[in-house]
């Protein structure tokens, strides 16, 4: 959904945007890169961070883009006219879904034993996102196939068409995560960072993926955040089949309050949108808009027992294609979940083996 108060941002660069396999300077010792993605979202933001490891100057890069040759052909023009003549030395990725992990694994390839550079490139990533990546990489848990199909039907899915698509997605990680580096360096909320000098710390975040890395320079008044806050449209959180249970928006809301000490002054780099100025601005129009999503879903679910399918509707005033209804399947759960895990619903099993949820009484 876009940002009906988008206007309470400001973004300092205006319209301007790096062409594909270019780089724009936006912070000192910080590159933009932006790349383009298959989807509805047609792109994602990237970043370049001037550094130096072990006496070796060069640079790393933040977030990688899906695995495509149209991607690595970009990345290579990146490599030829943005890097001044430097090596890349590590990857950090900020979290396991495809735009930001994809092509990590060539990445690291291509980089390891560069001249000039470090004997291994190595990738930087949370553990919790690392081991999922892996899995998922080799797997269709969470992310579609016959499992994926099955827990959105007994949440009350049951167009075929959209079922049997779902099925065929089996390879839907794979095909953009071909590879995950068999080795990485572990990152943490609250671990500092010194890339090139300037101090980066972590910030973990909960909801949109299990352990999500934001990074915050203070010296620089800048936030990475990666997908936790975008300023145009919510950041998806969802309930998926491999954590059928989860709490994912009360996680992801209180990941928001925990950024709330941040300067309202800080310049924030999304992965989706433009740089933009009001921190503090976004975080409250999030969290109202989920507050009020929350109190759409209660009010449905006083009216008449409500499964997830049948909620959406009620939270999505737009048509949805498959690769939307999906997100929308999983973020009807959480808000579904949100309330019944706070005790403000009850969920019941039907003769149909449909979950529904209900007010209690």
């Amino acid at each position: 959904m876009a940002n009906p108060r988008e206007s309470e941002l400001s973004y300092p660069l205006g319209e301007q945007l790096p062409a594909l396999g270019t780089a724009l300077d936006i912070a000192p010792g910080v590159r933009w890169v932006r790349m383009q993605l298959p989807f509805a979202l047609d792109h994602i933001n990237l970043w370049l961070l001037r550094d130096e490891i072990d006496g070796c100057p060069g640079w790393t890069v933040v977030d990688c883009g899906i695995t495509n040759a149209e991607t690595q052909a970009a990345w290579e023009q990146v490599f030829a006219a943005h890097l001044d003549g430097l090596p890349v030395l590590r990857v950090l990725a900020t979290h396991f879904h495809p735009d930001h992990l994809g092509l990590a694994h060539w990445l690291c390839e291509r980089w390891s034993g560069a001249p000039g550079g470090l004997p291994e490139c190595r990738l930087w990533i949370s553990a919790t996102d690392f081991q999922l990546a892996r899995l998922a990489s080799r797997s269709t848990e969470g992310l579609g196939g016959e499992s994926a199909a099955a827990f959105f039907a007994s949440h009350g899915l049951t167009d075929e068409d959209s079922l049997a698509k779902i099925r065929a997605r089996a390879a839907y990680y794979p095909s953009m995560v071909p590879a995950v580096p068999a080795r990485f360096r572990r990152l943490m909320d609250g671990q500092v960072l010194n890339v090139g000098g300037t101090a980066w710390r972590c910030l973990v975040g909960h909801g949109h993926s299990p352990e999500h890395i934001s990074l915050h320079a203070e010296s620089l008044g800048v936030l990475i955040s990666g997908d936790m806050v975008l300023p145009r449209i919510s950041t998806n959180v969802s309930v998926v089949d491999s954590e059928p249970e989860a709490d994912s928006l009360t996680l992801y809301l209180d990941s928001l309050r925990r950024l709330l000490p941040l300067s309202p002054d800080t310049l924030v780099l999304p992965s989706h949108g433009k740089p933009f100025r009001g921190l503090h601005a976004r975080l409250a129009q999030l969290i109202e808009h989920h507050d009020e999503r929350l109190a759409d879903t209660l009010a449905a679910c006083q009216a008449a027992p409500t499964h997830a399918a049948g909620l959406l509707p009620v939270l999505f005033k737009r048509p949805l294609d498959l690769h939307q209804t999906t997100f929308a399947m999983g973020e009807s759960l959480a808000h579904l979940h949100a309330l019944w895990l706070a005790g403000r619903l009850r969920r019941a099993r039907g003769a149909d083996g449909v979950y529904r949820f209900m007010a209690e009484s």
